[in-house]
């Protein structure tokens, strides 16, 4: 079996990312658990996650209402491991306003499959 050496476009990576946010806003853990790696490692203004933190916060209820991503730039560090950074406006369920935060999300293709293994999100804070 030949491996696929050609990079993703920021497109391809982009449409996975928003899967995750998708997840978030069904409250779907399962789809959430298959986008990401099993050594997937969050980084968050409240601390560090691994995949079932991440897939945990479905407990209860979707955790985002609505979500706009804007800004994305992807570098491409080899065909397989990519890095998405990117502007989220996102809404609470139940929240009146909306937040912002800047994302940056490690995407790699391993076994030909892509999942994200490194999220860090860095709240904006209003000018």
């Amino acid at each position: 079996m030949t491996e696929n050496t050609t990079p993703p476009t920021l497109d391809d990576i982009l449409s996975l990312e928003q899967q995750v946010w998708a997840a978030l806003v069904a409250g779907n853990a399962q789809a959430d658990r298959a986008l990401l790696s099993p050594d997937f490692l969050g980084v968050y203004p409240t601390g560090f996650a691994n995949r079932d933190d991440h897939v945990g916060q479905f407990a209860d209820a979707p955790t985002m209402a609505d979500y706009k991503l804007s800004e994305a730039k992807l570098r491409v560090l080899t065909p397989d491991i990519v890095l998405l950074s990117y502007r989220a406006d996102y809404q609470r369920p139940g929240a009146p306003g909306w937040e912002v935060m800047l994302i940056s999300s490690l995407w790699e293709r391993r076994h030909n499959v892509w999942v994200n293994s490194f999220s860090q999100d860095t709240p904006l804070e209003a000018k």
